[in-house]
């Protein structure tokens, strides 16, 4: 099994329609310049730098660990329409992810709410979230494409958009993602690395030094008709399943 880091990428155009650009966005990229991560490769400022365009924007943005299709609007004015697209949830989003476990289902949704779980003995991270009843409504659709023993590849069709709603709702499933910090079968993993950064050791612990989360394709109307990007999984995902052994 391979604990390798992500090959050396850049962002990929992958659709260039006058109005946006599809990008492939790499891992371990941000979307957009963090003053507090400098040292941090992001999308949007190279994608600035390679069209010349000084008007490109992220209408959504994707965690620095996680790959895949992204959109970036080319002016004002698709900005602001991909904006009500973005609020009013008319974006269809498909993500990819490889867990720790092997579902008794082929096809599940959960609709279960999701809130701050709160700092307390057994929650030392701020920022996790949870199924909690007073949380806010959320609901994510899955479905397996291909299982291996001990780990399942699965599609993720989130129906709202609620912070790390796919890695809290496989949490709570029972099915951690390969490489999450923070949602993983480690609850310690996130704080050392705040210490200490991504080491080889938590690489060894967490199987991969990223979360195996991938955006594989968006959907939206636009000027009346239907789009759809698609990225395929990244190299380094990919990699990390082809690794694993087959069934049987």
């Amino acid at each position: 099994m391979s604990f390798a880091a992500p090959a050396p990428e850049r962002p990929r155009i992958v659709t260039e329609h006058p109005d946006f650009y599809i990008v492939a966005k790499p891992a371990l990229w941000l979307t957009h310049p963090v003053r507090a991560r400098v040292d941090v490769p992001d999308v949007l400022s190279f994608l600035q730098q390679e069209t010349g365009e000084a008007g490109v924007a992220p209408p959504h943005r994707l965690d620095r660990e996680t790959s895949g299709a992204q959109v970036f609007s080319r002016d004002s004015d698709s900005a602001r329409r991909f904006f009500t697209l973005f609020k009013e949830h008319l974006v269809g989003k498909t993500y990819l992810a490889i867990v720790h476990g092997e579902p008794a289902w082929d096809e599940y949704t959960l609709d279960a709410p999701l809130g701050s779980l709160g700092l307390s003995g057994s929650n030392r991270i701020q920022i996790r979230q949870a199924v909690t009843p007073d949380g806010k409504p959320a609901a994510t659709a899955f479905r397996v494409v291909a299982r291996k023993p001990g780990f399942t590849l699965l599609h993720a069709f989130p129906r709202s958009g609620r912070l790390h709603q796919i890695r809290a709702h496989l949490s709570h499933l029972g099915l951690p993602m390969v490489g999450d910090k923070i949602y993983g079968r480690d609850s310690e993993v996130f704080l050392e690395f705040m210490q200490t950064g991504q080491t080889e050791r938590l690489t060894r612990r967490l199987l991969l030094p990223r979360q195996a989360l991938h955006a594989h394709s968006v959907a939206f109307n636009w000027s009346g008709a239907a789009f759809r990007s698609e990225v395929p999984l990244a190299p380094d995902l990919q990699a990390f399943w082809d690794g694993l052994p087959p069934e049987g």
